[in-house]
């Protein structure tokens, strides 16, 4: 799901589904078929991925020994902690699972944001509020990021 790009305010109905926007279902490539994983976001948000790009991420983590660490045991276990595989009905909607909504407090409105390879699932207030940032404080961010991706390991 290589190149996803978009902002997609959408409501959930009274049972917790998603209709997923043909804007977004149409980035999909079509190998993904009617089938996605989602699991829970580092910030209170969901993420969904093709089951293609849930398998890359888990091994990521798979690559790193986990042997005698404890905390990367447990990393490990709470980054796959959530994880399901959701099946895109005929309708074009996703059932999100209950413990994921109350995780991500998902109500009514959501807002999806597509980026990379990866879907993120926001309540809408929650994702405003992330976004509300001060020109300072977002110079700082770039600053940070340039920084980390002109010294990965540092």
């Amino acid at each position: 799901m290589s190149g996803l790009i978009g902002e997609y305010y959408c409501k959930l109905d009274t049972k917790g589904r998603l209709s997923l926007p043909s804007r977004l279902r149409s980035q999909f490539p079509e190998a993904a078929g009617s089938t996605l994983v989602i699991n829970r976001g580092f910030e209170k948000c969901l993420v969904l991925y093709t089951k293609e790009d849930w398998l890359k991420e888990t091994e990521k983590l798979n690559a790193v020994d986990d042997f005698m660490s404890p905390e990367i045991r447990r990393f490990k276990r709470i980054f796959t902690n959530g994880a399901n595989i959701l099946p895109i009905d005929t309708a074009q909607r996703i059932l999100l699972p209950k413990k994921l909504l109350e995780y991500a407090a998902l109500e009514d409105e959501v807002v999806l944001s597509a980026f990379g390879n990866k879907v993120e699932i926001w309540s809408k207030e929650l994702y405003e509020s992330e976004l509300d940032v001060q020109s300072d404080e977002l110079s700082e961010l770039a600053k940070n990021f340039h920084q980390h991706r002109s010294n990965p390991g540092a």
